[in-house]
């Protein structure tokens, strides 16, 4: 498996990604149904991933990571270098969606360790992120990976309830 990033063309994101991470994201559509993320869950368009991945990356401290296996994409990770708090020391993990398909076969521990291993090489030495209080199944995933609750607080973008974990590195 390999993360690329993804990278705007002449100031686009280029269609055949945007059509790829459009379908990742809705075939996942429970989860888009807790975070509210798009207005209709079951019609996730690629105009509204586009804006999505756009905003993300208009942060200058933003990466949108592109996992790929064997030439297909497997997940999406969205990591955050500093977060906007500047009493908080740690990269963030801020999103990471896996191929419906593909969940419970070990494509987002992966995915969640060349993240980890990212910030590792960049000399960091622990990652923060924020799950949804309305997803214990994330929550159930990430502390299974090490992953402690530090805190509890609404995340900054919508105001929605989050657990705040934390792993050393």
């Amino acid at each position: 498996m390999i993360l690329e990033p993804l990278v705007a063309v002449g100031g686009a994101l280029p269609g055949h990604l945007l059509t790829e991470v459009t379908a990742l994201y809705a075939a996942n559509r429970d989860f888009f149904a807790l975070s509210g993320d798009f207005p209709d869950p079951d019609d996730i368009r690629v105009e509204q991933v586009a804006k999505a991945l756009a905003d993300e990356l208009a942060h200058p401290d933003a990466e949108v990571l592109l996992a790929r296996s064997e030439g297909r994409l497997v997940a999406v990770a969205v990591t955050l270098a500093r977060h906007p708090d500047p009493t908080d020391p740690d990269p963030w993990l801020g999103l990471l969606v896996v191929a419906a398909e593909l969940h419970r076969t070990g494509v987002g521990r992966r995915v969640a360790a060349l993240v980890e291993e990212r910030f590792r090489e960049a000399g960091r030495d622990a990652v923060r992120l924020a799950v949804l209080e309305n997803n214990p199944k994330a929550l159930r995933f990430w502390t299974a990976l090490g992953y402690l609750v530090i805190g509890h607080r609404e995340d900054r973008a919508r105001h929605r309830p989050c657990a705040v974990l934390r792993k050393p590195l």
